[in-house]
């Protein structure tokens, strides 16, 4: 049986319409690259992801984060279901409709019951649209009870 890493390196450049995430499916994002402590996926803004102002609504924007830090934290290698216990989010500028974002997340620490992960959307300028920190906590729940 291959690993998550083994899994999510054969989605390089592929959209990630298929996922065991509802939520990360309707972004269609394109992974770009996956370490076991790094991930960096690319997102278009659509005009759903948006607010009335026309541009990345917050809360899609913390959903990118917390998706790819999710992502990143199934590859690093845990055989227990992890999972959100904060997400800090800083919006630092705006990204319009048609605007390609990548969102990298990196492993700050590989801890027995948390991990901590941090995160940067930034725009092809190079500038930074938002950056989050964010812990995941070991539940009870093997991945081999849900399948993985």
């Amino acid at each position: 049986m291959p690993t998550p890493l083994e899994l999510f390196s054969e989605q390089i450049g592929k959209k990630l319409d298929k996922t065991f995430s509802p939520a990360g499916n309707w972004l269609l994002g394109t992974l770009l690259d996956v370490s076991k402590s790094h991930i960096k996926v690319q997102y278009e803004v659509r005009k759903e992801m948006c607010n009335p102002a026309k541009i990345l609504h917050g809360g899609v924007a913390s959903l990118m984060l917390d998706e790819v830090i999710g992502m990143a934290n199934f590859v690093a290698g845990s055989t227990y279901l992890m999972t959100s216990i904060n997400l800090n989010v800083d919006f630092l500028s705006p990204a319009p409709i048609g605007e390609k974002l990548e969102v990298s997340a990196k492993l700050v620490r590989l801890g027995s019951n948390l991990n901590h992960w941090e995160a940067v959307i930034t725009k092809s300028s190079g500038k930074i649209v938002a950056k989050a920190s964010s812990n995941m906590i070991k539940t009870h729940t093997k991945l081999s009870e849900l399948g993985f």
